[in-house]
């Protein structure tokens, strides 16, 4: 295994322990406790995983670095991924939120961790990642950040905790 694959392989594995994180922190809970604002934000967690799913996993792999264009076209008009159609079942955000992530890691498993951006919205004020190690790294964070989110909001909802120090 070359160190670019091994590194490759390690922020993958990491990052595939907290895509399940978000799956297994909500586990159980019902339809309307996965659609209920929970914080004074207002967001829900069948939102957070939809925003997961769209502006994080989509956006940086299928159309930053894939250039895939049914990705790209999805970015042409700007949406709020927070917000799920109340007549989509959570099940389908979660749905949505695997097949993502497996297309993402398609894209991965087939570019050169050295590997520019491809394609770059016009709309963002930002600049983009030097490469695809940088924004496996920054989608790792922003999924463990938000992992954590759902596990205070988890607790709120019904006292599961995810991780429990004895």
């Amino acid at each position: 295994m070359s160190p670019a694959s091994s590194e490759v392989s390690s922020l993958l594995g990491y990052l595939n322990w907290k895509r399940q994180h978000v799956l297994d922190i909500l586990d159980g809970l019902g339809e309307a406790d996965l659609r209920r604002p929970v914080l004074p934000s207002a967001w829900t967690p069948a939102g957070l995983v939809n925003h997961l799913a769209l502006d994080v996993e989509r956006f940086w792999f299928r159309a930053v670095f894939g250039a895939d264009p049914d990705a790209v076209a999805s970015f042409a008009t700007p949406t709020d991924a927070w917000q799920v159609p109340g007549d989509r079942p959570a099940s389908e955000v979660f749905d949505l939120y695997r097949e993502e992530t497996a297309r993402a890691d398609e894209v991965i498993a087939s570019s050169d961790p050295d590997q520019a951006p491809r394609w770059w919205p016009d709309y963002r004020d930002d600049r983009p990642p030097q490469d695809l190690r940088h924004a496996i790294l920054h989608v790792l964070v922003e999924t463990a950040t938000h992992a954590g989110h759902l596990d205070a909001v988890r607790e709120l909802i019904d006292g599961k905790q995810f991780l429990v120090l004895d």
